[in-house]
């Protein structure tokens, strides 16, 4: 079985079971191959003896991929295996953690899990952002216009499926697949989705009129967006990722021709998530 592994290659210290589950996947005789960069890190910790074959700095097929981080170190994974739909497996590092929901305490018999197949998988809608340029980027949370000068707003046109929807005069827009609807989405008062859910969800960020509302739509319409701004850019995040866009550059989102497989543990489930990760039914009131 080819695993490749990725991770927070500046994270000063993981989970001892980290080390454990690496170690326990070799003896078990998993043919692991570690992103170049996390792969020198954690070799210096491990001293795993790491030939030029055990690095990779670009993706080829496996059977599976391991996160070791947090939702960020994940969305960069999901970058990286792009198109070719490599089952990832987020193991929670960090803090929250929507994606990577695997705690330390089940590491001890993860490696015997992921071998024995004891796992199903989930596609996640990933958005494809063409720009009238030509470029084409991906996300798998959202993808976000912002102002980029703090005193001003900005004012953003948007149709979807070719019809006109509103001109937000807002701070921002972004549109979020239904795994960012926990992300970002979420902060700015956007619902939360089923992973499984075929939508989309359009939201204001700190919008100028009250009457603006998120707006869900399925995920087979295609939305355009022209933006305005007093300085002549915008700025475009596509999961993060910034760059500085001329307002002269139109955006056409819609959900890309793959998806992205996130691994759920056969005790896992997005319900268990949101009562672990929002503590919903947890007795917050103190008497």
């Amino acid at each position: 079985m080819k695993i490749l592994i990725f991770g927070n290659r500046y994270k000063e210290g993981f989970p001892k079971g980290v080390y454990s589950l690496i170690s326990s996947l070799k003896e078990k005789g998993a043919d692991l191959r570690f992103e170049k960069g996390f792969g020198l890190h954690i070799n210096e910790v491990m001293s795993l003896d790491l030939k030029v074959n055990d690095l990779f700095d670009e993706v080829s097929g496996a059977n599976l991929a391991l996160s070791f981080g947090g939702d960020g170190t994940l969305l960069r994974t999901a970058s990286a295996v792009g198109d070719l739909e490599i089952p990832i497996l987020g193991i929670n590092c960090g803090h929250l953690g929507f994606l990577t929901d695997v705690q330390e305490e089940e590491l001890s018999q993860l490696a015997d899990v992921l071998l024995g197949g004891r796992y199903s998988t989930e596609d996640r809608v990933v958005l494809k952002t063409s720009t009238s340029d030509g470029r084409v980027l991906y996300a798998l949370n959202e993808t976000a216009v912002l102002k980029q000068d703090i005193s001003s707003i900005i004012k953003i046109k948007t149709a979807v499926n070719g019809e006109e929807l509103n001109t937000y005069v807002a701070d921002g827009l972004l549109v979020a697949t239904p795994t960012g609807s926990t992300a970002y989405s979420l902060s700015v008062g956007g619902p939360i989705l089923m992973p499984d859910s075929h939508n989309l969800i359009i939201a204001p960020i700190a919008s100028h009129s009250l009457n603006v509302r998120p707006l869900v739509i399925p995920d087979s319409f295609g939305i355009d967006l022209q933006v305005e701004s007093r300085n002549g850019n915008y700025l475009m995040a596509n999961d993060g990722n910034m760059s500085v866009v001329d307002n002269a550059i139109n955006l056409h989102i819609e959900r890309a021709g793959f998806c992205v497989k996130i691994v759920r543990l056969d005790n896992h489930s997005f319900f268990k998530t949101l009562r672990k990760k929002l503590l919903w039914g947890a007795n917050i009131i103190n008497d």
